[in-house]
């Protein structure tokens, strides 16, 4: 049997508002159905994992995608990190999580370079913090992640798809991978 190796797939804006619904019982079936094991979705705002035999992140993320358009006609920005990857963002973070109700993760496929975030100007968000390790961009929102406008800022300027999870989020899904 060959090794398989667990992912998490981040599904970027279903389910939110009411609007791009994806019920989870569908995203199983349809994950399960591209040949994906061990399916399991977690909250319902876009979270799956799964085992998958040693595919790379962004070919699956494009499977994901193109597979949820077809099956839903909604184009669907996907990320996705192996078990390993995850663990690594978790071991990486660079700032103390004081509320893992406003500490985001955003996961960028494509890793953010100094220069799409230089036009940021930390000082105009006195009560947010930001820090990018990888393609990670790890932010706190000391009034909640309601009120945020660094990751919009960022999502703007990074290439790519870039879509955040809390901490506490973060953290379930890493054990979902069983990291």
């Amino acid at each position: 049997m060959a090794f398989m190796d667990r992912y998490v797939a981040l599904l970027r804006g279903i389910n939110v508002g009411g609007h791009r619904r994806v019920a989870m019982a569908d995203l199983r079936t349809l994950l399960g159905g591209l040949g994906y094991g061990d399916v399991a979705t977690y909250v319902q705002s876009g979270n799956a994992v799964f085992t998958a035999g040693g595919k790379d992140p962004a070919t699956v993320a494009e499977e994901i995608r193109v597979a949820i358009d077809t099956r839903f006609g909604l184009d669907v920005p996907t990320v996705v990190r192996t078990g390993a990857q995850l663990r690594a963002a978790v071991d990486d973070n660079p700032l103390a999580v004081a509320d893992p109700s406003g500490f985001l993760v955003l996961f960028c496929s494509e890793a953010p370079d100094a220069a799409c975030l230089a036009g940021i100007d930390p000082s105009l968000y006195p009560r947010e913090r930001m820090a990018v390790v990888g393609s990670h961009v790890y932010t706190i929102h000391e009034q909640g992640i309601g009120h945020a406008k660094l990751p919009g800022l960022v999502a703007r300027r990074v290439g790519g798809t870039t879509t955040g999870r809390n901490w506490r989020t973060v953290l379930r899904l890493l054990e979902l991978a069983g990291g």
